[in-house]
């Protein structure tokens, strides 16, 4: 495996995005772009970088602006910029033309978890062109609090309070999530039913979700989840382009499969071609369950090569 660093300015233009490129000993088959989620750093998905990298493709990922090596290095946890949700889309874009450039003419994956599936969604509709391809992981349909709270927090802007930090806003968000487990041990128990996971991801110093965005910052994730819902967002994902939405049956963010479901719903009524799983029993991070992430893996691997040999998924 080799292993390139990379840097760029992001679209806000106040913070440098630190990326990597993971490329196979084997010659490559194809490049997929990991899009992490929200409160966590792209070395979460080692494993499956790796095990993507045995089976030959090119994988680029980075740490969003607020998140990861890249909040890490300029101290900026909470503040991602003042030009908007489409931050993250472009800084993705701008990391695409990078390893397309280092590797150019080899077909062309995204992967996005929670957070990152709604910036692959929203990247779809401007940039898909060239996307043979899409793996969605725990996203969100429609999340039952986002509309309040996109008033709540807009009212806040207008009143100057756009920089404040306010945790209690973001677990107007988040903080229901535990509803259905029964007595959890954390907040963050949605996440997974592995304890150790749970463990993992609150001791992580590249995780910050104990430091949560500003005002303004927080409005925008939520602008982000409110432009990709209906057949009016799945209309404009270029009909070429296959997807994979998977997730656990017990994920909150995609209201235990009834979200999920929705997604897929409105991709298959616009034309799209659409496969869906569920993993039972399971919360957000199917990914990094040690008891199913090879089957996860699995899928998702031969998602990719049955839609490079024009397969049927």
């Amino acid at each position: 495996m080799g292993l390139h660093e990379i840097s760029f300015t992001s679209f806000s233009e106040q913070d440098t995005i630190k990326g990597w490129i993971y490329t196979p000993i084997r010659k490559s088959k194809g490049i997929i772009q990991l899009v992490h989620g929200f409160g966590e750093h792209s070395r979460r998905y080692l494993h499956m970088i790796l095990r993507l990298n045995e089976e030959g493709f090119i994988v680029a990922c980075d740490d969003h602006i607020g998140h990861g090596k890249t909040a890490f290095d300029s101290g900026n946890w909470e503040n991602w910029g003042e030009k908007g949700y489409m931050t993250m889309v472009e800084d993705e874009h701008q990391l695409r033309r990078m390893v397309q450039e280092r590797f150019p003419h080899l077909p062309f994956f995204l992967f996005g978890h929670s957070m990152g599936s709604m910036i692959v969604r929203n990247y779809l509709t401007k940039y898909g062109e060239g996307v043979e391809g899409a793996i969605l992981c725990g996203t969100s349909g429609v999340l039952p609090t986002a509309a309040e709270l996109s008033i709540e927090l807009k009212n806040r802007i207008d009143a100057g309070e756009g920089d404040q930090v306010d945790a209690e806003a973001l677990g107007k968000l988040l903080g229901w999530m535990t509803d259905r487990i029964d007595q959890p041990n954390t907040a963050n128990d949605w996440i997974s039913g592995d304890p150790d996971i749970v463990a993992d991801h609150a001791n992580d110093p590249f995780n910050n979700f104990t430091s949560p965005p500003n005002i303004r910052s927080l409005y925008d994730f939520v602008q982000m989840m409110e432009q990709i819902v209906g057949t009016e967002w799945a209309e404009n994902v270029p009909i070429s382009i296959a997807i994979y939405n998977i997730a656990g049956d017990q994920d909150p963010v995609g209201l235990y499969g009834e979200g999920v479901y929705a997604v897929s719903n409105w991709l298959a009524e616009t034309g799209h071609t659409v496969k869906t799983k569920l993993y039972s029993g399971y919360r957000h991070e199917i990914h990094n369950y040690r008891d199913i992430r090879e089957e996860v893996e699995d899928g998702i691997v031969d998602f990719i090569e049955g839609v490079i040999n024009k397969g049927v998924m």
